[in-house]
Formats: C-alpha cells, structure tokens, sequence
C-alpha cells in the first residue's frame, strides 16, 4: 500500500494519451475533448484536500508542454506541479500503447497510478495491471475514483470497493461489479476549468448513457439511463455563460431516446436562446428512423441541432443482418432524405467489409462494393461521410467471433495502436483481401473529399445572391447557400486530411507489419 498521508494537499492528474503519431483524427482531436475524464476530474475536484488537472495530449493550444515526439512533455509537468495520483482515459483502443509508455514513466517516478474506460474489460484486466497500471477501474468511475483515493489515503481494504481489479501477491484480484450509475443529477456538473492548456471549439455534453441496440462492433451496451433534462439545460448555460460557448456536441449515442423528454428539452434550449438572444449549435448522433418523428424533427431544429451524425454503415444488406441492423438500404436512403429535407447536415458513418456470420459470404469484387457505396451516399444526399474499416474491440461480439475463427491479426505484429478503424485487423471474407480494405476506404473517401471543392467554395460564396434572388426568401436562401459552402469547405478540409494521412501510411512500415502478420496467422491454422 503507497504511503501519502504526510502530505498536506495531494495532486490527481487525469491524462488523455495522444492518439498515435499516424491518425487520421489528430486535427479533429485538437478542437474538443474527451467528457468522461471531466466527469471524473469533477468529482475528485470535490474531495477534501485534492487538486486535480486534466492532461489532453490532443489538445494542448499554445501554452502546453509538447513533447519532441508525440503528446505532453510530462517531465516539465512533474517538475511544474508534481502528481502523486495519476489517472488514465483508455477509452480509445488506439492509445493504449501510449497509455501504457505514460504509465511506466510515473510508475518509475514512484506515483500511483489508476487507469480506466471502455478498453479495459476483462479480457485486458491482466495486461494492464502488468504495464505499470496499480488500479484499474471496470465500469463507470464516478463512485468509484472515489471511494478508491479514499482507501489508497486510508490505508483501508480494497476487496470492499467494487468494480476495480489490481495485483496482491503477484496475482489479479477483481472486486464485486458495481452497479452502473442511475441518478445522474448527484454528479457534479463537468468542469471544464480543470482542462490545462487545451482550446476547446466543440464541447461534449450528455445526458443519457447506455444504447439497447446491441450492435455486434459496439462497445457500448446496457439499458439507457437518463440524467433529467433540466440538469442538461444548466449544463449548457454554464458553458455558455463561462466559456462563450457556442457550439456543442451531445455525446449520447442515441440522442431522440426519451421521446417526450427529448422533446421537452429541446423546447427548453430553444427558449433558451430565445433569452440570451443568442443562436447555438448542436451535433447530435441519432438513430436514422427517427427520420418518421416529425414532431421529434421539428423541436430538434427549433434547438439549433443542425447536425445529425447517422450510423448507416453499410449500403450492402447481408452486411446490415450480420451487425444485427434491423433495415434495408432502400429504406435507409428515404429516411436519409427527410433529415435532408427538415434542413439538418447529415454526417454518414459507414463500416466498409464487414465480415459475415456463420460462413455466409456475399461474393462481390471490390470494385462493385466501391461502387455501391457511392451510390448510396449520393442518393442518400449525405453532406459528410466516415468510412472505417470494421474494427473488433475488446468486449464486443464482434471480436469473440472473429477470435474463435482465428482469424484476428496477433497483437505482436498489429498493435493496438491500429485500432482506430483506419486499418486491416483480421482476415477479411473472400474474395477481399486485407489491402483490399485498406485501399477502398481511401479511394471512397478520396472520391467525396477533393480537391476540386476549394474552387467551389468560391463560387457558391458568389452564387449566393442568386439564390435569394429567385427564391425571394432570404430565410431558405441562407441556408441553402450555408450547406453548399459549408460542404465544399469540408470537402476540401477533408482533402488535405486524407492526402496527409495516405503520405504518412506510405512512408510507415505498415504494410510489412500487416505481411508478417497474415504469415504467422496462416501457420497457427495450418499447426491445428
């Protein structure tokens, strides 16, 4: 047990690790942050005697203290304000290995080091605990950060606090599951001034945690539990009024869940801005049927939601039953086109190659499933798009089937950190292969973001007396104008991403990794 209790005041440090050096989020990153390490940091800002800071190597602004290579100079950190406890957000699979670098540097420092999020489930309890992790929090943390600095302060016994797991003599202990939070107004609002460094252009909020549809690929499981509506509004006012902020992200992964709820908070936040005289802007992510709540609708864009980020994930239908998607391209494109048509800006999010169940196969060359996709996204009127490759993270369906059929890339050769949706993990169906995958996605998104858009945001600028010229309505011609310069300008935006990242892949050893990887996963089978 560490020893702290000579001390008079303590530091808790919360660190998001850096995404890996070649990410393709790495400039969306450095606009928001991660909410769930401020919901922690709120609540341990509010125990006796605890100051506590919020690291997000993504987004350290100008003041931050970078590191050479990649993330914070944590040397500068401790010599500047030195941790005695230090946290770590392993939300994302693909900064594990940094997580991990960041712990063994603290660990050697003699602080105390805790780690938790959705990548440390069961099945990666025991490789933590033996990378430099002394604690690892299962499940939400809120409770439990709590009574675990308690008990490290008090010297007190860890078997009593649920949902954690560390070392005793050398072997894994895992304590009691801890219940999942259902009243969510006994947390503290998030603070977002114990963020160090960062500049924030989107900020997280939420209310409802937990999604009942139980995809395969989803990490995200549980029956959905709601904090009240008012308790979002203060939330949001707080921001507003603190921060000037303006434009906000609703992490909820299902926002319209709680219809009447929903509804009701979203008149709230319209008479809200109604009182500040002030216009905001929300993101939200939604199931796509909910394109038939017109009233739903309605009170959405009355809030200022203007986007909707919209899992379609795959034109091809076999694909849709393996994931356990209960509906049919056909109808995904006329539900596409009413949230088209009620005005929001509709971000599609696509899986490309998902693997089948139960040796099912869906025999179509490569060329042919490129081409439906962008079919599909020009008939569904998709403004933004997101295409990944289906990534099997720890905990989910996905990667339990897939394990079984050996079928999964060894961690030896294809590390965590390409787990972000950008790259080949597992042996695709027939007739794809792994550099199938890998060209596709980039030859889908290449073909909607191009450089050609740059010319175009010009031109629409012009066109736009036009537009309200004819349609003598100044209203529908703003906004008509706004998507086409706002897509052209993302177009392009999205370009000079994706020529960055294909540069970077090209000049990494990626490939001989992925060859070397697909050898040893052809010898394990053919040794059965």
């Amino acid at each position: 047990m560490f020893n702290l209790s000579s001390k008079k005041r303590y530091r808790f440090r919360l660190i998001i690790p850096a995404y890996p050096t070649f990410n393709i989020y790495s400039d969306i990153a450095k606009k928001t942050t991660a909410l769930g390490p401020i919901y922690i940091a709120s609540v341990v800002n509010q125990l006796e005697r605890w100051d506590v800071e919020v690291i997000d190597e993504n987004n350290l602004s100008r003041y931050g203290p970078i590191s050479e290579t990649n993330g914070a100079d944590h040397e500068i950190l401790q010599r500047l304000r030195p941790a005695d406890v230090v946290g770590f957000y392993g939300g994302l699979t693909s900064t594990i290995p940094r997580l991990y670098e960041l712990a063994n540097f603290y660990k050697n420092k003699g602080v105390i080091t805790i780690a938790g999020g959705q990548h440390f489930l069961e099945e990666n309890i025991e490789e933590a605990l033996h990378s430099s992790i002394d604690y690892v929090v299962i499940g939400e943390g809120e409770e439990t950060i709590k009574e675990l600095l308690f008990a490290i302060l008090e010297k007190r016994d860890l078997q009593q606090i649920k949902g954690i797991a560390y070392l005793e003599d050398g072997k894994v202990v895992i304590t009691d599951r801890r219940p999942p939070i259902t009243d969510f107004d006994t947390l503290p609002i998030p603070n977002f001034s114990l963020l160090r460094y960062a500049k924030l252009h989107l900020y997280p909020i939420g209310r409802i945690r937990g999604c009942g549809m139980d995809c395969e690929f989803c990490t995200v499981k549980g029956k959905p539990r709601a904090a009240s509506s008012q308790r979002l509004l203060e939330n949001i006012r707080y921001l507003v009024e603190t921060y000037d902020a303006r434009h906000f992200f609703i992490v909820d992964d299902l926002f319209g869940q709680y219809r009447d709820e929903t509804i009701e908070f979203c008149y709230m936040l319209r008479d809200y801005q109604i009182d500040i005289g002030r216009r905001l802007d929300f993101t939200v992510q939604i199931r796509l049927d909910k394109a038939k709540d017109s009233q739903l609708l309605s009170a959405m864009r009355e809030a200022g939601v203007n986007t909707v980020a919209i899992g379609f994930e795959s034109p091809i239908e076999e694909e849709l039953i393996a994931m356990n998607k209960k509906i049919k391209p056909e109808e995904m494109i006329e539900l596409a086109r009413i949230y088209h048509k009620f005005g929001f800006l509709v971000h599609g999010m696509f899986i490309f190659g998902y693997p089948l169940r139960d040796g099912k196969k869906v025999r179509l060359p490569v060329k042919e499933r490129i081409r439906r996709f962008r079919r599909f996204i020009k008939q569904a009127k998709i403004d933004t798009v997101q295409v990944l490759l289906p990534c099997p993270l720890p905990g989910t369906e996905l990667r339990h089937r897939l394990y079984k059929e050996n079928r999964i890339y060894p961690l030896s050769y294809i590390g965590w950190e390409y787990y972000d949706g950008n790259f080949p993990l597992f042996e695709p169906d027939e007739p794809l292969t792994a550099q199938d995958l890998q060209n596709a996605i980039r030859k889908i998104m290449g073909n909607f973001y191009r450089f050609r858009y740059f010319f175009m945001i010009g031109l629409h600028i012009l066109f736009f007396p036009t537009i309200v010229f004819f349609i003598h309505n100044i209203k529908r011609g703003w906004r008509k104008w706004y998507r086409y310069w706002r897509n052209d300008l993302l177009r392009f935006g999205g370009w000079v991403i994706i020529k960055n990242w294909t540069l970077k892949f090209k000049r990494s050893d990626f490939l001989i990794k992925l060859d070397k990887a697909k050898l040893s996963l052809k010898n394990k089978s053919l040794s059965y």
